[in-house]
């Protein structure tokens, strides 16, 4: 026995001066992995960035298996910047790590069995996805040119519902440089910047707030002062999120304070145009240049915009395309008698909706008519719900 002993300790020294190649390989830490996918996708850095131009911030750990938090480049300090970023959650894997972005497809399945993730959490992302697509209508009825056929937000404008702020910025980009125009820049007011939409928050960096929703939506805010240290917060629509500013502590530029404002969906910012917040509707003629509708009334840089609150999915907005008002109907078509009329810029609710007459309204031809709350009638071609088809099932 003695003789077997000193023979295995005799090996001992042998075992231990393995070359590393042999020995396991450390695991690539998580602010590692998470770089570099963040660096690796433009759509999120907008520009060529270094290691040394991003923040990555590890708010929840577990047992050296699980992580959630926040991944941020940094903008240049230029006209326009902004940083970009994401939400993540990234989970071990042999010697490396999953990880996984807000609104990528991955990143619901990993937080759904994530334990450093909420219940609350896990809920809205389950629920991102894409928008629904269009319903088809009669041959030759005009198609309006949205996203998969839906622009409802459910969002109201980032500041109190009934009060007006200034548009200072028409849409541009989010980071000043690349994508599409995604974000609109507001002022005035009481300064203080409010939740589009309930969801979850989360505190990019300093000045930078991010609100991720339903449906696959996420809004961001930006230059923001006095702001909330958000980790997964859950907040309502009007929530406080922070004040108007000029921070630029993650770079960029800001000559005034305001918010800088952007609209994201699925892992990406979308075009501002042609969504619905807060009972207006954006459009883009420009760099920084636009306009916003609510019914026919128009509003350009420098204008003032109230805010009317989110439009429901089944709701619209009566745009009377320049007109004063717009005939309710007993039934789906001019055949009907007219039974009142409801002014330019109203909201209403949309019970079905059904194929009538033909007309010619702001986004085109229609022939759908939607039966109202109130068992009226209207074209389709003179309400603006966002969505080209019936918002609440047909009649």
């Amino acid at each position: 026995m003695a003789a077997i002993l000193t023979a295995v300790l005799a090996l001992a020294p042998a075992v231990l001066a393995l070359p590393a190649t042999a020995q396991a390989a450390p695991r690539t830490s998580v602010t590692t992995a998470v770089t570099d996918k963040l660096l690796g996708q433009t759509a999120l850095t907008g520009r060529g960035a270094g290691p040394d131009e991003t923040r990555v911030k590890v708010t929840r750990e577990k047992g050296g298996r699980w992580a959630f938090g926040t991944a941020v480049v940094v903008a240049p300090k230029t006209e326009g910047a902004a940083p970009t970023g994401a939400v993540f959650v990234a989970r071990a894997k042999g010697d490396g790590w999953t990880v996984a972005f807000d609104g990528e497809p991955a990143f619901a399945d990993l937080a759904a069995d994530s334990p450093v993730v909420t219940a609350e959490e896990k809920r809205i992302f389950a629920s991102a996805g894409t928008a629904a697509a269009a319903e088809p209508l009669s041959p030759g009825d005009f198609v309006r040119p949205l996203a998969g056929g839906d622009y409802r937000t459910g969002m109201a404008l980032p500041w109190s519902t009934g009060a007006s702020w200034t548009m200072t910025g028409g849409p541009h980009q989010w980071d000043g440089a690349s994508g599409p125009y995604s974000s609109v820049d507001f002022a005035g007011g009481d300064q203080a910047v409010r939740a589009t939409r309930a969801g979850a928050a989360y505190t990019m960096c300093s000045g930078f707030v991010r609100v991720i929703h339903d449906r696959g939506y996420a809004s961001d805010y930006y230059h923001l002062t006095g702001h909330v240290n958000a980790n997964g917060t859950s907040v309502s629509q009007g929530t406080f999120l922070g004040n108007t500013g000029t921070n630029v502590a993650c770079g960029g530029s800001a000559s005034g304070r305001h918010v800088h404002f952007g609209l994201r969906q699925n892992n990406a910012y979308v075009p501002i145009a042609d969504h619905g917040i807060g009972g207006w509707v954006f459009y883009s003629t420009g760099w920084y240049e636009g306009y916003a509708m609510h019914g026919s009334t128009t509003r350009y840089n420098g204008g003032a915009l109230h805010n009317y609150g989110a439009l429901g999915l089944t709701q619209g907005i009566v745009d009377a395309n320049g007109g004063g008002s717009v005939n309710k109907r007993s039934g789906p078509g001019t055949g009907y008698a007219v039974v009142g009329s409801v002014a330019d810029g109203t909201t209403v609710t949309v019970s079905c909706s059904r194929n009538g007459t033909t007309h010619q309204g702001r986004f085109g031809t229609s022939s759908l008519w939607n039966r109202l709350s109130d068992g009226t009638w209207i074209s389709d071609a003179y309400l603006w719900t966002g969505y080209n088809g019936a918002v609440n099932g047909t009649c």
